[in-house]
């Protein structure tokens, strides 16, 4: 068995729209490097982190890698060290699942390090302590389970966890712009009402089971229905400069739909193909240039694969 190895773990879009809390999917480009080195010290050091984390933490205690593969190792009642350094490859604080994408490559990359002792229902539960320590010790999985499992997931539950994946239509795309503006996801789910009228729960609740299953019988049509979010977008779209714009010309530019990602800034939309997808994302970019706001735009496939280990 070698002691080291290295793993890339992908950004996610959560809620997708009107699946907040409960829907996400993972995309390609975009995610963390993590690279773990077993040492015979007993203890958790993190020797680095580069590309967009200088803020932070190098303390094991305070980071989410370490804390999730710590509880890991615990589990396993490993007795060796863990060296670990970090490569940020995704802009933090954009709402595409920087956090989850550091715990799932840390416990994944331990798990194959150990020649992969445990399932990916017991990682999953792992990278959720890690997650823990950006959401307020309230533990969110639509980032966490997409990265690992892949493609479009559904938290049917997070006490008792309970992950569905289902299928992901062989046509889709999705365009991710990311403002430079930032979105504190505290702030952003403080904002949220703490009741809802019941007329516009039923029409969230039919557009969740509209989107599940468009996607699961590559339903085009039913998608570009379902995705609306009658709920959380209406309330977090001030916090993103052009939002109700963006969101116009990407489906005037032929998107199926188009919402928040995550808690935002960052705003991803689907379509059935690249030319469309780029088309869309140029579309969105202008918009935000002419109000002169810096942005970054990525054409993504869904990624169905989840992480994987690129250096052993």
């Amino acid at each position: 068995m070698k002691n080291e190895i290295k793993v890339f773990a992908p950004a996610t879009v959560s809620n997708v729209g009107c699946g907040f809390d409960i829907m996400g999917f993972a995309i390609n480009k975009l995610g963390d490097e993590v690279k773990i080195k077993l040492i015979s010290r007993p203890e958790i050091v993190i020797k680095s982190i580069k590309g967009d984390g200088n803020r932070l933490p190098l303390d094991p205690r305070k980071n989410t890698v370490s804390i999730a593969v710590s509880a890991m190792r615990k589990h396993l009642k490993q007795k060796d060290g863990l060296e670990i350094n970090l490569y940020k490859k995704m802009p933090m604080g954009s709402g595409l699942g920087s956090s989850a994408a550091s715990a799932v490559a840390g416990v994944f990359a331990l798990n194959a390090l150990l020649d992969n002792p445990l399932s990916n229902e017991d990682l999953l539960t792992f990278a959720l302590e890690g997650e823990k320590i950006t959401s307020g010790g309230i533990p969110h999985a639509d980032n966490v389970a997409p990265c690992l499992y892949g493609g479009f997931v559904i938290v049917r539950s997070c006490n008792p966890l309970d992950v569905i994946k289902i299928p992901t239509p062989k046509k889709l795309y999705t365009t991710i712009i990311y403002p430079h503006v930032e979105v504190i996801t505290a702030d952003a789910r403080r904002m949220l009402k703490k009741h809802i009228p019941l007329k516009k729960a039923v029409v969230q609740w039919g557009n969740v089971a509209g989107l599940v299953a468009g996607l699961m019988s590559e339903n085009y049509n039913l998608i570009a229905r379902s995705l609306h979010d009658e709920i959380i977008e209406p309330v977090r779209a001030k916090l993103i400069p052009g939002f109700h714009k963006m969101k116009e010309t990407a489906l005037n530019s032929g998107a199926l739909g188009c919402s928040i990602s995550g808690s935002g800034p960052s705003v991803f939309a689907l379509s059935t193909s690249k030319e469309t997808a780029e088309k869309v994302a140029r579309s969105m970019k202008k918009v935000l240039s002419g109000m002169n706001v810096e942005s970054s735009v990525y054409v993504s496939k869904i990624n169905s694969r989840g992480p994987r280990v690129i250096l052993r």
